[in-house]
């Protein structure tokens, strides 16, 4: 019984050539729309697939690019409402009328600046109860009870005052401590 089901069908005389070729070409057109519909399938469902990943990933990114644009603004506008709130504090809280004869130097950063200032403010800006701040392209002088605001804000706009004692280690300042120094003594 070698042979194929056909074969067999056709020697006992169960099935005729025409009738057979029908057969075998409906069939053949049968698995060729299968495969043909399996193909587009296949591929039109990956390649929807895929845009549809490619169009999601997209718009994730998107929206990770808005949130971290959007965070800069909050940032960027939150850093311009301090400055303006620190120009604000500095503008009507500045001293007026602090203009003198004597020369006041201070330091800020690596160039010496100088104020002309009157005894008043010397005295109060030697003794830290008045503070320099940098204010527009100017300084200001403002009194040392809004040290604590201003430093909330912006700390690098204050000048320090480099006073000697800060320099100087326990054992140089028991060592000047005997030496007297001038009530009238001007720089």
């Amino acid at each position: 019984m070698a042979g194929s089901l056909f074969d067999q069908l056709k020697k006992s005389g169960l099935v005729d050539d025409k009738r057979a070729k029908k057969v075998q070409r409906e069939k053949q057109q049968q698995n060729k729309q299968k495969k043909a519909n399996k193909s587009k399938k296949g591929q039109g469902g990956n390649s929807q697939n895929e845009a549809a990943l490619l169009a999601a990933k997209a718009a994730e990114e998107k929206a990770q690019r808005d949130r971290e644009l959007n965070q800069k603004r909050q940032q960027e506008q939150a850093e311009k409402a301090k400055h303006a709130e620190l120009r604000q504090l500095i503008q009507s809280n500045q001293l007026k009328g602090y203009e003198g004869d004597i020369a006041y130097n201070f330091s800020d950063g690596t160039a010496v600046k100088t104020l002309k200032v009157n005894e008043k403010t010397q005295r109060g800006l030697a003794g830290e109860k008045i503070l320099i701040v940098r204010f527009g392209k100017g300084y200001a002088l403002i009194s040392a009870e809004l040290q604590e605001k201003i430093e909330q804000r912006d700390a690098s706009v204050i000048v320090r005052n480099e006073s000697l004692q800060t320099q100087l280690s326990k054992e140089d300042e028991d060592y000047y401590a005997k030496f007297e120094i001038p009530d009238d003594l001007i720089w």
